[in-house]
């Protein structure tokens, strides 16, 4: 199988001016300035491992799973034996072991992060792959896989880009009973979308048509004989369209999370599944001044509000970080600027208990690198709204673009990853790194 790795390669400065020319309002001209950025607050930030792109891996992108030993485990895009990405355990020291290279049938370009049962196998997604190139997803729809604790990997289900949906982007949540539940970005109803082409080529990432498939995603359930049930499939409006994030899950066993676009004003929703199946949109994403493009995973707290990030939208159509309660009122916590507070945010964020956010931008922060925009910032927005910037990244050895969300530990550490800076001979930007901030 070759192929190229749209993920890891895209030009993400023409990814957002493109997105821009969608907007009614006149930010074009904003989002392609460069900008005039401060210095990031500096706090204890450590480098736990630079990747190398070789055996490795390269490019991780998403959110890492830490167990109580303090090893961590997580998925590169890019890299091993095949280029095609890594499942990865690193150990507190740093060393870092590639437990699987996948290799195209049995998945391509893992963007998700880890679940674990309790016998220790691991679950996650690959956003392509499992079928032969030039089909209904030109590099294959994607796959889900479990693998085990000797190393072996079981390609527990294959997407077809139909009505079955494709293109997993995100990982995936466990239950008791070993089912595992998850959210396509394309397939289900396959006449979703199909009239906007132009909307579909403004999105978080840069595939073609011909590349991206059709349909607006699906909730899937996947029970431990591989066998698939599509629980949902999104129609655009008024419930949403392109999944993202991992779901969350109530006590009553009702599923929530967030699509990029569709609702009212096509810029995204909130959801709630309910065990019935029937989908409720709790919120709709009305744009500026508000959020545009919410980010998953949602966070809920025990009063039914839920908090997050949108990529764009907010005063100056850079990003924001929103509340949204229980009654269906918008909040903007945090409006990003584009400077050093930040540009862009493309995950969800992390709350303590105190009810601080943490979260990541993949652009602003200080530096003159990453085209001019800076190479982004891990940030804490407290109970009242005041930002702080943790790290601003420079694009060198601290890594460059983190769209992975942050984990934190009991004693208030966090840990991420950047998917570019690092080890600089590796090219394109570096390989990525696994960061550890601590407070």
């Amino acid at each position: 199988m070759t192929a190229t790795r749209p993920q890891a390669e895209r030009s993400k400065l023409q990814i957002g001016c493109r997105a821009a020319t969608n907007l009614a309002v006149p930010v074009i001209q904003v989002l392609c300035l460069l900008f005039v950025v401060a210095s990031a607050q500096a706090q204890t930030f450590t480098i736990l491992h630079a990747f190398s792109g070789k055996g490795d891996g390269k490019s991780p992108y998403h959110s890492l799973l830490r167990d109580n030993t303090g090893t961590m485990y997580g998925t590169t895009d890019g890299g091993g034996s095949f280029d095609y990405g890594t499942v990865f355990e690193m150990k507190p020291d740093g060393k870092d072991t590639v437990l699987h290279s996948f290799w195209g049938a049995d998945g391509v370009w893992p963007l998700s992060s880890l679940v674990r049962d309790q016998a220790g196998n691991f679950y996650g997604t690959t956003s392509n792959g499992g079928t032969p190139e030039g089909g209904a997803c030109f590099h294959g729809c994607g796959t889900v896989f479990k693998l085990n604790t000797t190393g072996k990997l079981t390609v527990l289900y294959v997407f077809s880009g139909g009505t079955d949906g494709g293109k997993p982007e995100a990982g995936l949540i466990l239950d008791n009973s070993g089912n595992l539940y998850g959210t396509t970005t394309i397939g289900g109803d396959l006449n979703c979308r199909t009239d906007n082409p132009e909307r579909r080529m403004a999105g978080k990432h840069s595939y073609t048509m011909y590349e991206y498939g059709s349909g607006c995603g699906v909730v899937f359930k996947i029970d431990p004989k591989g066998h698939e049930t599509v629980l949902h499939a999104f129609a655009g409006n008024p419930d949403g369209w392109y999944p993202t994030g991992e779901l969350i899950r109530d006590k009553k066993g009702n599923f929530y999370g967030v699509t990029w676009f569709g609702g009212t004003d096509d810029v995204g929703t909130i959801y709630k599944m309910h065990t019935s199946g029937k989908v409720t949109i709790l919120y709709s994403f009305q744009g500026i001044p508000g959020g545009e493009y919410p980010n998953g995973p949602p966070v809920r707290d025990a009063q039914g509000n839920f908090y997050g990030t949108t990529t764009n939208g907010g005063a100056q159509n850079y990003g924001t970080v929103f509340k949204v309660d229980s009654a269906g009122k918008e909040t903007t916590l945090h409006s990003f600027t584009g400077g050093n507070d930040g540009y862009a945010p493309y995950v969800g964020a992390t709350r303590d208990s105190a009810g601080n956010l943490y979260g990541v931008t993949i652009w602003g922060g200080g530096s003159t690198g990453c085209y001019d925009l800076g190479c982004g910032t891990i940030f804490k927005v407290d109970a009242s709204g005041i930002e702080t910037v943790l790290h601003g990244f420079t694009g060198g050895a601290d890594g460059s673009e983190p769209e992975g969300a942050l984990i934190m530990d009991k004693s208030g550490n966090l840990y991420g990853t950047a998917p570019g800076g690092g080890d600089l001979s590796c090219g394109g930007g570096g390989c990525g790194v696994v960061f550890k901030l601590a407070p």
